[in-house]
């Protein structure tokens, strides 16, 4: 193998693993983002569940009566 194509090999493989590294931190990144955001969907979940008082039947819109019928 030539030193040529030695040097260009160990070229390539600097820019992948840079990439990698790259990529790896945008992961990272993503994962604590999902994790935070899973946190405010449990809060909000129970921000809701909070304000029905217990024991009173849930209302959807297919319940709601129009006031003309």
């Amino acid at each position: 193998m030539s030193s040529e194509r030695l040097d260009e090999l160990e070229i390539k493989m600097a820019f992948q693993e840079e990439l990698v590294e790259a990529l790896n931190t945008v992961v990272v990144r993503q994962q604590q983002d999902i994790d935070l955001l899973q946190q405010q969907v449990r809060y909000l979940y129970r921000q809701i569940r909070d304000l029905k008082p217990e024991g009173e039947p849930s209302s959807t819109p297919e319940d709601d009566i129009p006031p003309h019928y």
